[in-house]
This record gives C-alpha cells, structure tokens and sequence, in this order.
C-alpha cells in the first residue's frame, strides 16, 4: 500500500513509465516547465486554493496549510524542487512535494475542483500573456525609433521604387513612416491577441466544469485576467490563443524582414544608400575590403524560423478532433516561444541598426534627380499647363524618355524641345511647355513639395501624419503601462491576500 509521500497520478496504470518515454518525452518537458512555468503555475495553485477557501470547498485549516507550504516550496523556487523524471510534468513534481510535508489528506486537497487540463492550459496562457507583454514593449521601442528617424529625414529626396525601377520621388522619411503604419497595424493585431490570450480557462476542469461552487471571477482577478473563457469545453480544447498569436508574430517578422532586406540592398555599392555601422557588419576572412552587413541577413532567417514556427503551431493544431488532445494542447507552446524570440531579438536589433546607420542622402538625390522618376510630375504639369488629357502626356514623356534613354541621357538632360518633337511624332503638334514649367516638373524637391494630398509626403503632410502617429503611440505606451500595471497589482493581491489568509504565525 502506497503511503502518503507516495501518492502518484498512476494508478489506472500497473507500470513505471518507459525509459525512453522518459529520456524523449518527460525529461525535456519537465525540463522547459520548470523553467518558465515554475512561477505562473504557483499563483495558480495559490489562486486556486484561496478561492476553495473562500467558497468554503476546503476548511480554513487545511487551505492555510496548502498556502503556507505552497508560499514555501514558491520561496524555494524550481531548483529546489527534487526531479523525479518518472513523473509527467510540474504539477505532479509540486503535489508531491506539498503532500510529502502535510500529508495526502491535507495537500491532496488543494486540486479539488480542478483538472491538470485547466491548470495546463491557464498555466500556458499566463506564460503565453508575459511573453505577449515583452513583445508589444519591443514592437512599441521600435516604433519610437521608426518616428524619430523619420522626422529627421521629412527633406532626404530618394527615388521610390516599384517593381526594382525608379518610379516617382519621394524621401527617407516617408518610407520610414510608412512602415512605421505596417508595424502600428503589427501592434494593433497583438494588442487584440493579448485581449484574447488574456483569459482565465481555469475553473473548467477537465472539460465541463465541476459540481464545487467555484468562483471563477475571483480567480480571475486574482491572477489579473481580463475576463473568462466562459465555456469550459472551449476553455480546455481551443487552442486558438496560441494559433492566433503565432499569426501575428508571423505577420510581423514578414514586415519586418522586408525591411531588413531593403537596408541589405541598399548597403551593396550598386545602390550605396546606407551603410551598417561597423559595430553591426562583419569582414570577409579572405577579401580585405569586404563589409558585410551580415545582421540583416540574420533577421531574415530568424523570420523564415518564426514563420515556421507558426506552422508549427497550427499543425500541432490541425487534424485534432475538437477534445482534449495532447498534441493540441502543447505542440504549439515551444514553437510560439521560440518565434517570439526570435521576434524580440529582430526588433532589438532594428532598433540599433537603424539610428546608427548611415544615410547616403547625396547619393539619394541624386538617383531621384537623373533616374527619371520625375517623369509622373512632368505628365501631370502638361495636363495642368496645356491642358491635354494625362493618356495624351504620357504618351509624350514616355516617348521622349525612350529617346533619353536611347541617347544615354538622364531625366536633367530632358528639354522643351524633345518633348516637342515627340508631340509632333506623336500628333502632329508641338508641345509648346514653358521651360520654367519644365524645371519646376525636374526638380525633385518640388515632386515632393507639390503632393499635399493626404497620405503625401510633403512637409505639411508628413508633419501631420507624423504628429498623428506618435500621439497613436502614446497612446499605446499607455494602454501597455496599463496591462503591465494590472497583471502586477494582481500578483501583489496575491500575495498579500495569501499572506493574511496564513497570518504571521504561520
């Protein structure tokens, strides 16, 4: 007959784990348990057992008891905690340690009401709520970084590309505040994934609730939850918070590595827009003059891992009857981990590449200048100075960019005359265009300076769009000031409310 240190969550079977079950499959979860699950696990646990008392489910002498050792074996941390590899995973490894120092009676009650389904999956969404917090901190430390680089960058002409052509001017800063809008769109997709993961499953048990009276709110609030997952079928067998955030930060490293991959192209010689700080390349151990910008193509592996790892996760989803299911369960939780690291370790980086990098604005405006990428002005002037259809105009400028091009002549070499003769090639007709309209549609700063349509880049326009944007990123400092703030004030309420439920004699 067992004793009481020897009561185990086996005894439907006769056998002693395997020991390769235990070498592959035990050991390794235990293992990454114990590191980053220790702690939620013990509010849980602490959350759990001061809701049974309240609810009078467990007397007030055996809850002080299973608080008083739980806040022991807590203070002891997972070191402390005597591995035994046949065991299945963290629960088991701290029941057995409660009911070793107070005996099965007493400590065999703080899982009353309670399944390892729920503990399980309110363990991984409190581990999955503190690695959501630390990556909306890096997203929202990189948005900082994308608006001030911007705002010192509103004047930096550059060519705009489309399809790897020059195809209309615009500058550094407009490209900056541009993605700056796909990384707010990143944070706002987060944000919502936080609002979701952020929800209390326990209390569902194995699947239907129980027949205790629980107090799910008071959990809730206990462990800084923003509300329920009410079903407790849903609660144990969806696994779409991690699914779900998985997308985001896949979505997000995709963003973030087409960045990447423009700064890495820009730093080559053929385009010499930027260069790396030395601090972030490295050098060639047979070619002397070689300055690799290494880095950013470090990030563009980290986001092909992430996008993997979010496959991952839904696979592990995928073809899973809607039950509880082991692969559902767990098989997204390391995958996910591991892209947000990667995610947290991208946006660290980018926010020390990009401030430290160098511009090359001369070499910016001149492409935008010879390039030919003032060729929509100079069509959009001629329907404002002559009056002709923009079809008629494009017609004309893309007839004497041809002759250009033909000529070896860049975009400053275009004059009256050539657009002339093309309109007589063309209709018949000269052009007749002023050649003061005609420097004004060449100059890229004026290319700039004339779209003032919303969404433009020019100064006013940008000015506006910019101030917008911080004032938005204000503003979500402050909602994730907020977060952080309830899930601390919760764990502090924890804390006192175990410690005055104990007493000081305990």
């Amino acid at each position: 007959m067992a004793t009481q240190d020897e009561v185990q969550l086996r005894e439907r079977v006769r056998e002693q784990p395997a020991d390769d079950l235990v070498r592959h499959i035990n050991a390794p979860s235990l293992e990454r348990e114990l590191r980053v699950a220790f702690e939620p696990q013990m509010q849980i646990h602490l959350a759990h057992t001061l809701m049974l008392a309240r609810q009078g489910i467990v007397s007030p002498e055996h809850a002080r008891a299973i608080l008083a050792t739980l806040a022991a074996i807590r203070a002891d941390g997972p070191t402390a905690i005597e591995v035994d590899y046949s065991l299945e995973d963290l629960y088991s490894h701290v029941e057995r340690a409660l009911i070793r120092r107070i005996g099965a009676d007493v400590g065999g009650r703080m899982h009353t009401g309670r399944s390892r389904n729920d503990l399980g999956v309110t363990t991984a969404r409190l581990v999955l709520r503190a690695r959501a917090l630390d990556l909306i901190d890096a997203v929202l430390t990189f948005q900082a970084v994308l608006l001030d680089l911007a705002s010192e960058h509103v004047a930096t002409v550059m060519p705009g590309l489309t399809h790897s052509q020059h195809a209309q001017v615009m500058t550094l800063g407009y490209y900056l505040a541009a993605f700056q809008d796909v990384i707010a769109r990143d944070l706002d997709r987060l944000e919502a994934a936080y609002g979701r993961v952020n929800r209390n499953p326990l209390g569902a048990a194995a699947l239907t609730t129980t027949g205790f009276p629980l107090d799910r709110e008071l959990t809730t609030e206990l462990l800084g939850f923003d509300g329920l997952v009410e079903n407790g079928y849903d609660a144990i067998v969806a696994r779409d918070d991690v699914t779900e955030l998985a997308s985001v930060v896949a979505l997000l490293m995709t963003n973030l590595s087409r960045l990447a991959e423009d700064l890495w192209i820009w730093s080559t010689l053929e385009f010499g827009f930027a260069e790396l700080a030395d601090r972030y390349c490295s050098v060639s151990s047979i070619m002397p003059q070689k300055k690799n910008p290494g880095v950013l193509e470090k990030i563009k592996a980290l986001a092909a891992q992430a996008i993997g790892d979010a496959m991952a996760a839904f696979a592990a989803v995928k073809n899973v009857s809607f039950s509880e299911c082991g692969d559902a369960q767990t098989g997204g939780n390391a995958p996910l981990d591991e892209a947000i690291d990667a995610a947290i370790t991208t946006l660290d980086l980018l926010s020390g590449i990009l401030p430290s990098t160098t511009f090359r604005t001369d070499r910016m405006r001149y492409l935008a200048t010879v390039g030919f990428a003032t060729m929509t002005e100079l069509a959009d002037t001629i329907v404002r100075e002559k009056g002709l259809s923009f079809r008629v105009a494009h017609n004309i400028v893309g007839k004497t960019v041809q002759r250009a091009v033909d000529e070896g002549k860049t975009a400053i070499d275009l004059t009256v005359e050539m657009l002339d003769e093309s309109s007589r090639e063309l209709f018949g007709r000269p052009l007749g265009l002023s050649e003061q309209a005609l420097a004004r549609a060449l100059d890229p700063w004026e290319n700039i300076r004339i779209r003032r349509v919303t969404g433009g880049p020019a100064p006013d326009e940008m000015s506006r769009m910019l101030s917008s944007a911080k004032l938005r990123l204000a503003r979500a400092k402050d909602r994730q000031t907020v977060r952080r703030a309830k899930v601390a004030d919760a764990a502090r309420r924890l804390q006192r409310e175990v410690e005055a439920f104990i007493g000081p004699n305990a």
